[in-house]
């Protein structure tokens, strides 16, 4: 245990998400060493984030303006949207170059165990969104493909199942999920019994 401040700060940096109890340490002996213009701009950079950035009011992702630059693409197909957990997640997905859609982000994974329920996330959102009502939709097409891109994990399995569920009821409506397989560069060998049996199961021909 340190004094003061530093203790301060240690456990502050602690409470980020994977930064455990030794690289608060480091992190925090590293700003003690830096020099006051380096620590300036990093204080500015995280006023301006808690002062300027907000979640757009079409998908949820963060942005500057009340509209995020994707969602005031005119050049982006508005009958695809791609629902997505996180705004990390849009990211992941625009690095493809493969996606020229738009997003929905949700916020999160269904986890009854911590407390996120349906109304914890912006499912009603995006209800909302497909079926048009309530809210302008600024003249833009109907969407006509939902694709769900959650985590290949517990929540996001139960998160795609339950969206599944409610989706399937907006005639004309076509949803699908992300393939899911072996990565690429990857040995068989290695890989787990659940990507290979997908893998088997989504495969397709040449």
């Amino acid at each position: 245990m340190f004094e003061g401040p530093v203790q301060d700060l240690i456990d502050e940096l602690g409470r980020l998400p994977g930064i455990g109890p030794k690289s608060a340490q480091r992190i925090a002996f590293h700003l003690l060493a830096t020099e006051e213009a380096d620590v300036t701009r990093l204080q500015e950079a995280l006023q301006k984030v808690k002062v300027g950035v907000v979640f757009c009011e079409v998908c949820g992702n963060v942005s500057e303006q009340p509209r995020c630059r994707i969602c005031s693409d005119a050049r982006r197909d508005a009958t695809l949207v791609c629902v997505v957990e996180e705004p990390k997640d849009v990211l992941a997905v625009e690095r493809t170059r493969e996606f020229r859609g738009r997003y929905h982000v949700l916020g999160g994974a269904l986890d009854p165990l911590s407390g996120i329920g349906p109304d914890q996330l912006r499912v009603r959102e995006l209800l909302t969104r497909i079926g048009g009502v309530g809210g302008d939709q600024g003249g833009e097409p109907e969407i006509a493909e939902v694709i769900l891109a959650m985590d290949p994990n517990t929540e996001g399995e139960a998160t795609a199942t339950y969206l599944v569920r409610l989706l399937r009821d907006f005639p004309g409506l076509t949803v699908t999920k992300l393939a899911s397989g072996l990565p690429m560069g990857g040995d068989l060998e290695f890989a787990d019994e659940l990507t290979l049996g997908r893998a088997l199961a989504g495969r397709r021909a040449f």
